[in-house]
């Protein structure tokens, strides 16, 4: 009898012991959140323009005039070290005689200093046109153009979550808003009357 009340006790217990380890949740690992950014970029920006020619006149005047305008830039990142970008831009406040328009796409290499800063150039094809209030347009060319420049990562995602992109926090490619500058030699040495338009650039970007 006492061998029956044993074995009836330990049924007992090993059954509690199983439903009670039903009833236990295994640990919950911690979730990282991923990002699946796109390697693709607009910015938006204000810019001046110099230009300056010969005076049509001919007595070996230069001709000079400051213009102010707005930029709209979208690019595209293949990897940590070259990219793709296409530019517009108009440039005609506070101008003496001329205004200049542009638009182009431009082979973009750069280089990381930080995991905030990178250094870029910039070398395609553009459509300069520069026209002047008393006589019409000056200059209408098509041709290379080139500039260096530098931007700024304002975003800090990378600190909290993870990427699938294995570019992401480096220089200005992390998913977030940028800071940009740059100098771009548009027009050079060109027509009779030797043209040359230069601009400077800077604006805010943001990375997708």
């Amino acid at each position: 009898m006492k061998t029956i009340k044993a074995m009836i006790i330990a049924g007992l217990l090993t059954s509690t012991a199983v439903m009670a380890g039903k009833n236990v949740a295994p640990a919950a690992s911690p979730v990282v959140p991923v990002l699946n950014p796109i390697p693709l970029y607009v910015g938006l920006g204000l810019l001046w323009a110099g230009t300056s020619l010969d005076c049509p006149c001919a007595d070996d005047k230069r001709l000079k005039d400051n213009t102010y305008g707005g930029i709209l830039r979208v690019g595209y990142d293949f990897n940590p070290y070259i990219g793709i970008e296409g530019r517009i831009f108009k440039s005609s406040l506070s101008k003496n005689f001329s205004e200049t328009t542009h638009y182009g796409i431009y082979l973009k290499p750069q280089y990381h200093v930080t995991d905030a800063l990178n250094v870029y150039g910039l070398i395609g094809y553009g459509k300069t046109k520069v026209e002047c209030d008393r006589r019409g347009v000056i200059y209408d060319e098509s041709g290379l153009s080139f500039g260096v420049g530098m931007e700024y990562d304002l975003s800090k995602d990378t600190d909290t979550v993870a990427s699938n992109r294995t570019f992401d926090g480096q220089g200005d490619q992390e998913k977030g808003w940028g800071l940009w500058v740059d100098y771009q030699n548009l027009l050079h040495n060109e027509g009779s009357l030797d043209i040359k338009s230069n601009i400077v650039t800077a604006g805010v970007t943001y990375d997708f």
